[in-house]
């Protein structure tokens, strides 16, 4: 994992800056406020740091959303792009283990909220952009 992250790093553009925080997005977002553009990559592992952290699921799913809310309206205050990615974790089988299935609910949920607040939504497969909001009037 150690050499996947460093490969991802170094394909990034010189004059990018990086921040790494596991969950709390929101005190990453206010760091990065001279950016004209911030990629939130990713809100999967955003999901599994907190669902990592906690065993109450009942306290985790209130915290992740709470956090997740908070990020959404630092977000709405920001005069900046920002660009969210995250995998769509609902479309296979469903989990045979109850912290699979939580996981795969609670990244569900968080995508909802990102897609609900977001001006543009794309889903993409096998590198093809398809945009999903807003959408085509034909």
């Amino acid at each position: 994992m150690e050499n996947r992250i460093q490969i991802h790093r170094s394909e990034r553009p010189a004059g990018w800056s990086t921040v790494e925080e596991p969950k709390d997005l929101s005190h990453a977002l206010r760091k990065s406020n001279d950016a004209d553009v911030v990629i939130v990559d990713c809100l999967t592992l955003f999901v599994s740091n907190w669902m990592m952290s906690e065993d109450d699921p009942e306290i985790l799913n209130s915290q992740i959303m709470q956090t997740f809310e908070e990020f959404l309206k630092t977000a709405s205050e920001m005069d900046q792009t920002i660009i969210c990615v995250s995998n769509e974790v609902g479309l296979g089988l469903v989990p045979d283990n109850a912290l699979g299935r939580a996981y795969r609910d609670t990244l569900g949920r968080v995508n909802q909220m990102a897609a609900a607040a977001a001006d543009r939504v794309y889903l993409v497969v096998a590198g093809i952009p398809i945009r999903i909001k807003p959408q085509r009037e034909d």
